[in-house]
């Protein structure tokens, strides 16, 4: 079910008495603005420096059951998933629930600061967990500056139980959103192939998680080969290839009702669809008579359009936020390397002059920068300009490929592959400064691969 967002109380409402609180709530708004204490945005630093930030325990006025436990067990995993989610931003040091001392309901607006003044934290997240009688959460979410003794964020969120974990990636949204300026990314899904058996017969199935791993679940059930998912702009499908045989079909699956829609079907190898940005047309490679192409067609399918002309293998097209432009990746040079062409295909031209081959270019949702797998005796994750400057590599390890941008076009999540007969894939992400990794977690002997990093929940 959709998240229902609810402001929580005016400024006023901090004075108030905790019990007055619990029982003054207005009715959820159509929309929620962001209550915040004017003061300078605070940017967290890399490293060491990492700014300290307490996540205790989320209060509860009275442990009640829900479907998903008891409101003080909600209370605590809430404030569990909201450090990990600062933890994984690599900007924050959070001291999650297991590291400080619980609260009471009545300090969520009245925190005791000289306390927490004692301690190594520069920000204090503190909230609450309540039941009613409808059977719905009320999350509370409050952040405050230690030194300064000012609130900073207030936010709330009205939920069914089994929805508390995204209240809590709402939370962690919100704070990370106020502190370091950028735009939210915790409370996202993504898609990829899950990958089960031995390398030479693999079951790839469409899989769809949480951000963080959880809420595991699979999409197609391993009949068909599935390959390249990637979300739709506005989160409501997904449009992957999956072949049956020698025949390739592009379909786009409908997330909410699970129906899938077939695009286009071909007996030539076709791969790699991408959305339009506005998600009217879809990109995708396909190869005849030894010539791969890039073609675009209109979502509700019909006959496509071929974009490159030029002898060889022309793949991997991806737009421009704007939609006025598009890289790809061809070999027409020799090796493989970086282009970009108009979005009807003309004025194409090379923009990657490094060492090695480049592929599976993917341009930021900022516009900003592409990212890329770069191939010179080991595969690694890059980044540089539309223009060809700032190349940055990020990665380094044996086998890293196939980047996709978070929503804020700060992160950059990619799949790893382990050398050997034995060797694993697993999904990995690392942020532009390329010092914060993390492995993704996939369930107990599956493997990942092709990830595609799906845009903030409505």
């Amino acid at each position: 079910m959709s998240l229902r967002s609810l402001l929580l109380l005016a400024a006023a409402l901090g004075a108030m008495p905790a019990a007055a609180m619990a029982q003054q709530l207005p009715p959820a708004p159509s929309t929620l603005p962001q209550q915040t204490t004017p003061r300078e945005t605070v940017t967290g630093s890399i490293g060491n420096e990492r700014s300290v930030i307490a996540v205790p325990a989320l209060a509860t006025p009275q442990s009640l059951p829900t479907a998903a436990g008891n409101t003080a067990t909600l209370g605590r995993q809430i404030g569990e998933v909201i450090s990990s989610d600062l933890e994984r931003s690599g900007l924050y040091r959070p001291l999650g629930p297991g590291s400080v001392r619980a609260i009471s309901f009545g300090e969520v607006t009245a925190p005791q600061l000289p306390y927490w003044r004692g301690s190594s934290a520069e920000m204090l997240v503190q909230g609450f967990v309540r039941a009613d009688n409808a059977g719905n959460l009320t999350v509370g979410c409050y952040l405050y500056d230690v030194a300064l003794g000012s609130e900073l964020v207030r936010q709330g969120y009205v939920v069914q139980p089994a929805d508390w974990r995204r209240a809590a990636h709402k939370c962690a949204d919100a704070i990370y959103s106020r502190l370091s300026g950028e735009a939210p990314f915790f409370d996202s899904r993504v898609a990829y192939i899950a990958e089960t058996g031995p390398k030479g017969n693999r079951r790839k199935q469409l899989a769809i998680m949480d951000s963080d791993g959880a809420n595991h679940r699979f999409i197609t059930n391993g009949q068909s080969l599935a390959l390249t998912p990637r979300y739709s702009p506005d989160y409501k499908s997904i449009v992957y290839v999956s072949y049956v045989g020698s025949r390739a079909r592009v379909y786009i699956y409908d997330v909410g009702s699970g129906k899938q829609t077939l695009v286009t079907e071909n007996s030539a190898p076709t791969f790699a669809p991408r959305w339009s940005p506005d998600g009217r047309f879809i990109l995708f490679s396909m190869a005849i008579a030894g010539n791969t192409d890039i073609y675009r067609i209109p979502r509700e399918g019909g006959s496509p359009r071929k974009l490159t002309t030029s002898p060889g293998i022309d793949v991997g097209g991806s737009y421009s936020p704007d939609g006025s432009k598009i890289v790809f990746e061809s070999d027409r040079s020799g090796t493989q390397q970086l282009y970009i062409m108009n979005a009807d295909g003309s004025d194409q031209r090379r923009i990657s002059f490094g060492g090695g081959r480049y592929a599976t270019p993917e341009w930021s949702p900022r516009g900003d920068l592409i990212a890329f797998t770069r191939i010179a005796g080991n595969f690694r994750i890059g980044v540089m300009t539309p223009e060809g400057r700032g190349e940055k590599l990020l990665t380094d390890s044996w086998q890293d490929e196939a980047p996709s941008w978070s929503p804020n076009g700060r992160v950059l999540q990619f799949f790893r592959t382990t050398q050997g007969a034995k060797g694993t894939s697993t999904l990995w992400q690392v942020d532009l400064t390329g010092v914060n990794e993390r492995r993704l977690p996939t369930p107990g002997g599956v493997d990942g691969s092709d990830p595609s990093w799906g845009p903030v929940l409505p």
